[in-house]
């Protein structure tokens, strides 16, 4: 295919669905999309849409088209996003992932990281899914657990996540604290609802805890801490959550063997850049304040 505007025409009408849609999202003119469309089904040979009252639907091969179309605009996009990582300027997009627990302090620090930096656009991308470094989904990543292995990322030592139990005080007001884990009976517990979680300390609490006695069990870190907040019961919190919120009382103190190792990955292409370089300077010292 020698003309790849016909193509991303077809592509936005099928995507759309209409060809005043198209022409809004390409900037031209409906009679434009039109041409394009007709030019390209007529050099294929083959029909890819089928034209109706509400607009355009894909045939099979517009469905086909629509999937490789789809991967080469992506590629596309991720490549312009490595691009603007380049070159010598702090400026332009900076983006960032990590596990949705260190939010509390990686968004503060962001911002910070933008006040001495006003040309940059933070995007901070959040949750357990692993955003591919090598397609420029992320400059930055923040990982917990095992050494990543992924090939050509850069990988250095953060620091430890650490965790202690807490109880809200109004939880204490009505059950009263255990003294230490063989006094865990009688006591209600709030935990991930995820037997192949592997994070160490969710592994020791479904290890040490009856599974009756976890009461209130979530997928979701947010709505976990909720639910302690709240008096459902004895959970998990980072330290610098715990020790900062007034209406927590420490269970039982944080453990070597609950803590998990953070990693900073970068990919190859991006590393050395002055913004990932400057970035990582910053967030490095930074995180010296955040170890409790």
């Amino acid at each position: 295919m020698d003309n790849w505007d016909e193509v991303r025409t077809a592509y936005q009408v099928a995507r759309l669905g209409t060809v005043s849609g198209a022409a809004e999202v390409l900037g031209v003119h409906h009679a434009t999309v039109i041409r394009h469309i007709d030019a390209i089904e007529s050099r294929l040979g083959v029909k890819l849409f089928q034209r109706h009252a509400r607009g355009y639907t894909p045939t099979e091969a517009g469905q086909d088209l629509l999937r490789v179309a789809q991967a080469t605009d992506d590629q596309l996009n991720q490549l312009v996003a490595r691009l603007k990582g380049q070159g010598d300027a702090v400026t332009g997009e900076l983006v960032v992932t990590s596990l949705t627990s260190f939010a509390p302090l990686v968004a503060p620090a962001l911002a910070e990281f933008q006040r001495q930096h006003e040309g940059v656009i933070v995007r901070y991308l959040t949750g357990d899914r692993l955003f591919r470094l090598e397609y420029g989904e992320a400059h930055v990543a923040i990982r917990a657990g095992q050494v990543p292995e992924q090939p050509d990322n850069v990988v250095q030592p953060f620091m430890r996540l650490r965790v202690a139990l807490y109880a809200s005080r109004d939880y204490v007001a009505r059950h009263g604290l255990p003294d230490g884990e063989g006094d865990f009976a009688g006591h209600r517990f709030v935990g991930i609802d995820d037997a192949a979680n592997r994070a160490p300390f969710n592994k020791w609490l479904r290890d040490i805890v009856p599974a009756s006695q976890i009461v209130f069990r979530t997928m979701d870190t947010h709505a976990l801490e909720a639910a302690v907040r709240a008096g459902a019961g004895i959970g998990f919190f980072p330290l610098h959550e715990g020790e900062a919120d007034d209406n927590l009382v420490r269970v039982m103190d944080s453990r070597d063997d609950w803590s998990a190792p953070l990693w900073l990955v970068t990919h190859v292409d991006l590393h050395r850049t002055t913004k990932v370089q400057t970035f990582l300077a910053f967030l490095k010292a930074r995180a010296k304040d955040w170890e409790v």
